[in-house]
């Protein structure tokens, strides 16, 4: 090794050893109580993180590339998947998983989507779920949830079935699993596809296996509030090697060349193609086969990505820990709250703890959620509601299957608080101790 080398490596060894004595230092400065006390989110980095974020940018290793492949590899192998696509959101996850299967490039016995094919998701649920459909001029139709689970009910996804129905968007919501032997059934007996939501569970099992590799793709969050972040990003995992390359395609502005950024002539033929009306030659790299965006990740954020990846068990155990320890606690309050639940098979590592005002209870969710802010302690209203109550979505074509009357049962009296791995004793009691103190207030 050259002296030029032996001064870069000295000193990115001094940059990162000042990056984690940066963190040491400014974790200590952290350690008074957070404010809000409670928080329903909080992620889990540590030095680790941000000396692997500040080392990737030491090597220029920015934009999407080594690092994000061994993050889709590594993740995909974790779930049990194939393929894993790394993209900018969990947003964009869905966007391209839903637009994967009308792509004119994707070919399938069940055949592509169409504009007015049906899509069974449920009303109460997260805007980027359904925008995806919408932006594809599909038809949403609505089917109601069951309160305690928050999932569809089986039986009203099989109601909700047309002859025009292509696909079940489907929502793990806050983690907890569907009934898979069923849905699964229903897609398979009408030939129907089935992407899986599974952006609020990571971790979570049906029958022991993972959420997210049931159905023909499932996609995932890593936003600061996941139970893995990267900041932003997001993944779609999927078995299919046909829709792994149009998902790739849609990622990188629906380009037909699969070469990494700034890399050519990874077919040996890069100008021995001819392509749709293109004149025979003209270069791959420029060739574009699906309508598509630029939705890549950075390679900084795959970085983190790796790091968050051997946390993860852990993760997943301390959210089980604390949500059994929160909805353990609240287990006196039953006759005022519904309290979570979740079915045979399932091992759900939630996203939060999900809780529903009983309708004759004299507490009501409002001043509840008042009380609790007030406490220091962080809420959330269930997602959008029901969504086509929002302005939005005012308007859209859509059809609903049966009512929606749990859905707006939700809107009016659910809300959840958090069960993420930072959560202390001294919080989660905190925490039972408001909640006992709010209904002692109120007649409980």
């Amino acid at each position: 090794m050259g002296k030029l080398e032996q001064k870069i490596d000295s000193l990115r060894e001094d940059i990162l050893n000042k990056v984690k004595e940066y963190h040491k230092l400014s974790s200590e400065k952290g350690l008074v109580a957070p404010d809000p006390f409670v928080k329903y989110v909080w992620r889990t980095w540590d030095e680790e993180e941000l000396v692997a974020l500040v080392d990737s940018s030491l090597t220029q290793g920015i934009t999407y590339g080594k690092q994000s492949k061994q993050f889709e590899k590594r993740f995909a192998d974790f779930l049990g998947s194939k393929h894993g696509i790394f993209v900018n959101s969990g947003s964009s996850a869905n966007f391209i998983a839903a637009s994967a299967l009308a792509s004119k490039t994707f070919s399938d016995n069940r055949g592509i989507l169409k504009a007015g094919d049906e899509v069974i998701t449920p009303a109460a649920t997260f805007p980027t779920t359904l925008g995806v459909l919408l932006m594809n001029n599909l038809v949403p139709v609505f089917a109601d949830i069951n309160l305690g689970t928050y999932n569809m009910d089986p039986q009203r996804i099989k109601d909700a079935v047309s002859d025009k129905t292509r696909l079940i968007m489907l929502p793990h919501t806050l983690g907890n699993p569907n009934d898979m032997d069923a849905i699964m059934g229903i897609a398979k007996e009408k030939g129907l596809y089935v992407i899986e939501d599974s952006c609020d569970a990571l971790g979570s099992e049906y029958d022991g296996k993972k959420l997210g590799t049931f159905g023909d793709m499932g996609t995932f969050s890593f936003y600061l509030s996941h139970h893995i972040s990267t900041a932003e990003g997001g993944m779609v995992v999927t078995e299919n090697s046909k829709l792994k390359r149009v998902l790739g395609s849609l990622r990188d502005w629906g380009r037909d060349c699969w070469c990494e950024p700034y890399k050519s002539n990874t077919c040996s033929k890069r100008f021995g193609w001819q392509l749709g009306k293109l004149p025979f030659g003209y270069d791959h790299k420029y060739t574009f086969s699906n309508i598509g965006l630029n939705l890549k990740p950075l390679d900084l954020q795959a970085a983190i990505g790796l790091k968050q990846m051997e946390k993860l068990p852990w993760i997943i155990e301390k959210r089980k820990e604390n949500f059994n320890k929160i909805v353990s606690g609240l287990e006196e309050f039953k006759d005022h709250l519904i309290l979570p639940k979740s079915i045979p098979k399932a091992d759900p590592c939630w996203f939060s703890v999900p809780l529903t005002v009983r309708e004759r209870s004299s507490a009501s969710r409002k001043d509840l959620v008042s009380y609790l802010t007030e406490q220091g302690i962080e809420t959330r209203p269930f997602f959008a509601g029901n969504i086509l109550r929002q302005p939005a979505y005012a308007g859209i074509y859509h059809k609903v299957s049966g009512n929606l009357e749990n859905t707006d049962k939700a809107m009016e009296g659910t809300f959840f608080i958090g069960c993420h791995p930072l959560l202390t004793d001294e919080m989660i009691t905190h925490t039972l101790k408001s909640f006992k103190s709010y209904f002692e207030k109120n007649g409980a």
